[in-house]
């Protein structure tokens, strides 16, 4: 389980009373006080908060409903019907603090050929320990190829309602307020989402308008980014939100129409969902991934879910976290392969298309593979916390301009860790990733490249840093990102958590100061 963080650092950025020279200064760094200090870029973007990621919003402990329902295993040829009739009934009871309760598998092995599916909040599936050594739970995956289990709740969400565009000549990434045209139609409370227009200014200046694979264009993306934040303040057009951003607002690029806020209901989801304390096993397959696959666990249309001491063996394409939700944490999953994935394109253990998710102690050993990826568009905080993944795999942000992503004390022996342009890769992936960190990571290699008008960092970093064109080209070299004190770790000894404690329920950051300095 995870603790609760009973102390963690109140966010600030770089006071002018230093005296070193701003390359003296690290990006970040611990004040007498025990706070966070943050160096900011000339137009003051600085690395995020990442604290908001994970259950609850980060902070919070991992909890333990009582069990509700007990299933043994039957020893017969299927025992899927019998662990859903269960979870069904779970269900049905009422909510009780939020949950209805656990289904506790028995030890043993339990034979699944059809995939267990929780649509209900409140509800847990709990097994009785993950080890392989017969003592804990098994689900053994048998039929044809199937995800074990799924988690989804529904996906509705209404149109956004009053909308106001902002003002500011540049809203830094970092920044956790802005100044809109008309504030009088918002209030505190209210949830909004930061439209972050996709303009031909803005896809030409991240040349990203000159991707063509086979003869064919390819588009990059298009239509909007979004964030979702809560406003926790109005003071006359200034609005303040509830997390800092993830990506920069440059009217430069982004007019017309320009970025603007408007009002929107959160999306309908499930909460306090989660799998925990089991073992699943596929049957070893080297097969390509456009073939029919076993997976482990998706997680789609939930907010404040879990996965737990969860060991996994051989399933394709692992564990998946949807873009429909949120505050999710992922702790102790750990996966293995004993047959490596066919083919050119690899496929992804773990995959987050969701804010606010973390991943620690995490592990994955196999080659030809992804160990980690994001989705298109999305945008953070996302944190990988103390993994390890063995093999020739990378972790890799995979396509499409996702934002906020923390590598924190990860280490990939073997393998890479890459923010990069996969430029023509897939269907036109491009720039992959912006205002990401890797801090206090180890590699076989690292490849960090600068997006235009974005940051990637590599601080306190071991490994070989490599430059590299835009695949399927041999030149230019594209700019390298900011790597700060390469193969000497660094103090803070990790960013998460940062920020200062938070009650469940609550909001984080109430009354932060935050000073700026100026131009680094």
């Amino acid at each position: 389980m995870l603790l609760p963080i009973m102390f963690r650092f109140l966010p600030i950025l770089l006071f002018a009373s230093f005296t070193l020279n701003a390359a003296e200064i690290p990006w970040v760094q611990v004040d007498p006080s025990g706070k966070l200090v943050y160096k900011s870029t000339e137009r003051g973007d600085r690395i995020m908060d990442f604290s908001f990621a994970g259950y609850m919003g980060g902070g919070v402990a991992l909890p333990a409903p009582a069990v509700a329902k007990t299933v043994n295993p039957s020893g017969g040829e299927d025992d899927s019907a019998a662990i859903q009739a269960a979870i069904d009934n779970v269900s049905s009871m009422p909510l009780v603090a939020g949950f209805r309760g656990a289904v506790l598998l028995s030890p043993g092995v339990f034979t699944c050929k059809a995939t267990l599916t929780i649509k209900s909040a409140g509800v847990v599936l709990r097994g009785s320990g993950s080890g392989v050594d017969g003592r804990g739970t098994t689900l053994r995956l048998a039929g044809g190829p199937h995800v074990c289990i799924n988690i989804s709740g529904p996906r509705a969400a209404e149109p956004p309602g009053p909308s106001t565009p902002l003002t500011d000549t540049y809203v830094p990434c970092g920044a956790n307020s802005f100044e809109v045209a008309d504030a009088t139609a918002f209030h505190a409370g209210d949830t909004i989402l930061i439209r972050r227009p996709v303009t031909p200014a803005w896809v030409h200046f991240m040349d990203m308008d000159t991707l063509v694979r086979d003869g064919k264009k390819e588009t990059w993306i298009a239509g909007e980014t979004h964030m979702q934040r809560r406003i926790v303040s109005i003071a006359g057009r200034r609005i303040t939100v509830d997390m800092p951003l993830a990506d920069s607002l440059d009217p430069k690029y982004l007019n017309p129409p320009g970025a603007s806020i408007a009002r929107i209901q959160p999306a309908t989801r499930i909460s306090q969902v989660g799998v925990e304390s089991l073992h699943i096993v596929a049957p070893a397959q080297s097969v390509s991934i456009d073939q029919p696959l076993y997976k482990a666990i998706q997680m789609d249309g939930v907010a404040d879910g879990f996965l737990r001491d969860i060991s996994i063996a051989d399933t394709t394409n692992s564990v998946s976290v949807g873009g429909n939700s949120a505050r999710i944490t992922v702790d102790n999953l750990r996966i293995t392969h004993t047959v490596a994935t066919q083919g050119a394109a690899k496929p992804a253990d773990l995959s987050s298309n969701s804010p606010q998710t973390l991943f620690n102690r995490c592990t994955s050993t196999g080659d030809n593979l992804f160990y980690f990826v994001t989705g298109a568009r999305v945008t953070g905080p996302i944190v990988l916390l103390n993994c390890t993944f063995k093999g020739s795999g990378h972790l890799q942000p995979h396509q499409r301009w996702a934002t906020g992503l923390l590598v924190d004390n990860c280490h990939c022996p073997g393998g890479g860790i890459d923010f990069m342009n996969r430029g023509e890769m897939g269907s036109g992936h491009g720039w992959t990733i912006g205002w990401a960190v890797a801090w206090n990571c180890s590699a076989k290699s690292f490849i960090i490249q600068n997006p235009p008008g974005s940051v990637n960092w590599a601080i306190g970093c071991k490994g070989t840093f490599e430059t590299s064109a835009r695949p399927f080209a041999k030149e230019p070299k594209l700019p390298a990102g900011i790597i700060e004190s390469a193969n000497t770790p660094v103090a803070p000894e990790s960013l998460y958590p940062s920020g200062h404690p938070h009650p469940l329920n609550k909001t984080k950051h109430p009354g932060a100061e935050v000073f700026h300095a100026g131009a680094i």
